[in-house]
Formats: C-alpha cells, sequence, structure tokens
C-alpha cells in the first residue's frame, strides 16, 4: 500500500512540475502571458495535458506529455495549435520510414536542441532580477539542474528549495508564500525517498 502511494506521488510531481515548467516557458515565448507572469486558463492547459498522459499510459505508449522542444516552434510563430496538427501528421508518415529514420544518428538532433536552447534563454533570462541574489541564485540553480539531472522536475525542485533556504537566511520568510513552503517541503521528502529506503 505505502510502495503504490510512494509511486503515484512520484509519478505525479514529476509530470506535474515537467509539464508545468514546459507549459510556462512555451507560454512565455509565445507572449500568452499576461504582466505578472501567469498564464490564463492555465487550468484548462493542464487538464488536457493530464488526459494526455493518462490516455498514453492506457495505451502503453511513449510519453503523450508537453515537451519544451515546442519552443522551437512557438518562436517561428506557430500560436493556435495547428503545428502540432502538422508535426503528428508527419510523425505518423515517419512510421513507415523508420529504417530509414534509424540510419540518422542521434547527433543530428544537437542543432536543433542549441536553437531551442536558445530560444528559452534569449527570452526568459533576461526577466530575471540578477541584483536579488536570492531570487538570482534559484533560477541559476534551476537552469544548472535541468540538463544535468535530465530533469525539468529535479531542476524546478532545486530552484524551490533553494529559494525558500535563502529567503530564510536572509530574513525575509514571510516574503514567501505558505504554498511555496509546502511545495518546497514535498520536493526535500521527494529528494530524501531513496535515503529513507523509500523506493
Amino acid at each position: 500500500m505505502l510502495t503504490g502511494i510512494l509511486f503515484v506521488f512520484t509519478v505525479l510531481l514529476s509530470c506535474f512540475f515537467d509539464a508545468m515548467g514546459t507549459i510556462m516557458g512555451i507560454s512565455d515565448e509565445a507572449k500568452l502571458t499576461d504582466g505578472e507572469g501567469n498564464m490564463p486558463g492555465i487550468n484548462k492547459v493542464l487538464f488536457v495535458d493530464g488526459i494526455a498522459v493518462a490516455a498514453g499510459g492506457a495505451s502503453s505508449s511513449s510519453a503523450t506529455t508537453c515537451f519544451v522542444e515546442s519552443t522551437a516552434g512557438v518562436g517561428e510563430g506557430a500560436r493556435t495549435g495547428f503545428a502540432n496538427v502538422v508535426t503528428g501528421a508527419l510523425f505518423a508518415v515517419a512510421l513507415f520510414l523508420t529504417p530509414i529514420a534509424t540510419m540518422v544518428p542521434s547527433q543530428a538532433a544537437t542543432p536543433a536542441l542549441l536553437a531551442v536552447g536558445f530560444l528559452i534563454l534569449s527570452g526568459s533570462v533576461k526577466e530575471i532580477d540578477w541584483a536579488d541574489y536570492t531570487i538570482a541564485i534559484p533560477a541559476f540553480i534551476t537552469m544548472l539542474m535541468m540538463p544535468f539531472t535530465y530533469s525539468i522536475t529535479n531542476g524546478i525542485g532545486m530552484g524551490f528549495i533553494t529559494f525558500v533556504v535563502l529567503r530564510l537566511v536572509a530574513g525575509r520568510g514571510r516574503e514567501v508564500p505558505v504554498p511555496m513552503y509546502v511545495v518546497a517541503a514535498v520536493f526535500g521528502f521527494y529528494y530524501l525517498m531513496p535515503a529513507l529506503g523509500l523506493t
């Protein structure tokens, strides 16, 4: 029973923050966020993403969640979702070309990934308040941990924890919203699970 609950907790935490980080990054690139950086109607986006993940799991397919690579399409003007339909159709055609596609080495994707990284950094990093170390350091750690751990979730989690700790050390703990403490504590438990023998 406990193992099942911990498994669901781990998957939920990973999927939610992975999707949230991706959605916010893409929304910012598409200029869909408001003046405070919030995305109107994000509940609907998360609902659709959740259904897609559940459907993918039920069909035993690969991940059906949103991917940060979509930022490249958004940077080129994609806004309505039609680009996703075209991409899906091209993938369907590619199913019949799998033997040819496997001849292309994975390193061939490097230029595309570099372009995606550039688009993400050029659009978002300049908005960070680098003069405030309690914001700048967590942002830097978040960006650093994502590629090093191969996980958006781990990057976001380390950013949450670092932000809360730095604000407490700086005597600005009251400026941190209560939900931020809760999320940081959840991530702390998530990272401690292997040491506690709960994985």
